[in-house]
């Protein structure tokens, strides 16, 4: 089926900058910071904006990439920005106990039996995936629901670590306590544990 992905997979490149970690500081992080750098540096500050302020949800209370936090926070009934930050770095900090490292969840998979849940599409997972990785669709979801224990650690792969977090935050939201995602996602694999894995961009 004709998905209109198209993958470009690069050729080894030792300059090539590693994949990003998602760790940060207070003072990367100001009113004048835009969406867009944002959201790289945390993946879980739009779930944070929304359940707290109702903001990034859908199209009426969305926001745009280049608008800066207190650009967004000026036509939100001028939130405080401060107190926006402060929100997104605690729920950041949560969200850094989820992240799981590639080579803690490798090692997880050898010694404690860990299962990996990939939720890019069949185009990418076909392409490349980490062996022994499951491609998550709605008929496996149920499996994983109705016959996993609860106590299964599942480690969610993405592309980049971008959207792990709210896949692991979901199974966690049914019981699954040790669900996590992995940091980087199969980008970080490729660099840090497992280099034969090529490494691609999407387009």
């Amino acid at each position: 089926m004709e998905t209109g992905l198209s993958l470009n997979f690069e050729q080894e490149n030792p300059s090539r900058p590693r994949a990003k970690k998602a760790r940060f500081h207070r003072m990367e992080i100001s009113p004048k910071t835009t969406m867009r750098e944002l959201l790289e540096l945390c993946p879980g500050a739009q779930r944070a904006l929304f359940r707290h302020y109702h903001i990034g949800g859908c199209a009426n209370c969305g926001f745009q990439p280049e608008e800066t936090i207190e650009g967004v926070c000026a036509r939100n009934e001028n939130i405080d920005p401060a107190e926006v930050i402060a929100r997104i770095l605690d729920a950041h900090a949560q969200d850094e106990k989820v992240f799981i490292a590639p080579v803690e969840a490798s090692a997880a998979a050898q010694n404690l039996g860990a299962r990996f849940l990939d939720i890019r599409t069949r185009e990418e997972f076909d392409a490349v995936h980490i062996p022994g990785s499951q491609l998550m669709g709605q008929d496996f979801l149920q499996e994983v629901m109705g016959r996993w224990p609860k106590d299964t650690m599942i480690v969610i792969v993405d592309h980049t670590g971008s959207r792990g977090l709210d896949a692991a935050a979901y199974f966690s939201g049914h019981g699954f306590a040790n669900a996590r995602a992995l940091r980087g996602g199969i980008d970080a694999w490729s660099c840090e544990v497992d280099p034969s894995l090529p490494r691609y961009t999407t387009e």
